[in-house]
């Protein structure tokens, strides 16, 4: 398995940051396999959507009505409702999977791999890109 770890600032509002060209960089000319992406961190996520239609700002819209930022969390320290960034992980998981053929992505047409992070605390966020090859 072939891994690597790249460092992103997501900034001080809740973000969905849109990964799948440093992915895509990543698997490019390794043949066929899967490509794995993690996010080691307990208040971010990682989704597979479409972005630049609006998609991207209606997942922090649904976050934000099935967790609202306010003061109904137990985890209480940082931010007001920091607490449910702990809990978005059991939502929009920390990790996701792609099939890699020929060295590229199997993407749906519209699909896109992004990086959700409704922490505004932390700006600083690493992801592990991992190729296992077929």
């Amino acid at each position: 398995m072939e891994s690597e770890v790249r460092s992103y600032r997501t900034g001080g509002s809740e973000t969905v940051l849109d990964l799948t060209r440093d992915v895509a960089s990543f698997v490019d000319g390794r043949g066929d396999g899967l490509v794995h992406v993690f996010v080691p961190h307990a208040t971010a996520g990682l989704a597979i959507l479409e972005t630049g239609a609006g998609s991207d700002d209606d997942l922090l819209a649904a976050l934000g009505d099935l967790l609202p930022a306010d003061d109904r969390w137990r985890h209480r320290h940082g931010s007001p409702g920091h607490g449910r960034s702990h809990v978005m992980p059991a939502l929009v998981p920390p990790y996701c999977s792609v099939p890699v053929l020929d060295g590229r992505l199997a993407l749906g047409t519209w699909q896109s791999i992004c990086l959700v992070d409704l922490n505004v605390d932390n700006a600083d966020r690493d992801v592990r890109f991992s190729f296992l090859a077929g």
